[in-house]
């Protein structure tokens, strides 16, 4: 029991650093860069339980907010949480965990993990935007135009790449190296 529950500590941790170096992929636009974060959480939520995503971005906040350059443009600290993108990333947190409660372990189809990976990035895009408007001061077409709407297609794209990547990684990897509880 001890050795599976530091097993899937170790995976956590792993997937953390998998965001992190995913968030290094990033094309600016504006005030918030469009980065591989959502994907690499969206391909977690489809491998993990939904605790275990939402640990694995618990601690891939963690590792940022203590001061590793973790965050898009390799930027870190406390600040990062309360500035512009502060809402993106906090949101990461329940985009892991709904995305993961949505696909059902026993039923992991492409249309219901699609879905899943859908909504997920559909919560981090509302959250992140109401967050920048306030953040900014923005009125809310304002925000919409910036934070939103700039990312929609790439999220739809990331969403249907991450689940597609995620099944297929799930059928390939022995059972016994993805705890699903």
């Amino acid at each position: 029991m001890r050795n599976t529950k530091i097993k899937q500590q170790i995976i956590n941790a792993e997937c953390a650093i998998l965001i992190a170096i995913l968030a290094q992929f990033t094309i600016p636009l504006g005030p918030v860069p469009l980065t591989g974060q959502t994907f690499a959480i969206g391909l977690i939520a489809t491998l993990l339980s939904p605790l275990n995503s939402t640990v694995t971005v618990f601690i891939y906040l963690l590792l940022g907010t203590i001061g590793l350059p973790v965050f898009a443009g390799a930027h870190a600290g406390i600040g990062v949480l309360f500035g512009p993108t502060g809402g993106y990333l906090l949101a990461f947190l329940l985009q892991a965990y709904v995305t993961g409660k949505v696909i059902s372990k026993r039923n992991t189809s492409y249309p219901r993990v699609i879905v899943a990976n859908l909504l997920g990035a559909l919560i981090s895009l509302v959250l992140g935007t109401v967050w920048l408007k306030f953040q900014l001061d923005l009125t809310w077409i304002k925000a919409f135009t910036v934070g939103f709407t700039p990312f929609v297609i790439g999220g739809i794209i990331k969403a249907i790449a991450a689940s597609i990547l995620g099944i297929i990684l799930n059928q390939r990897l022995p059972k016994r190296f993805l705890s699903q509880s």
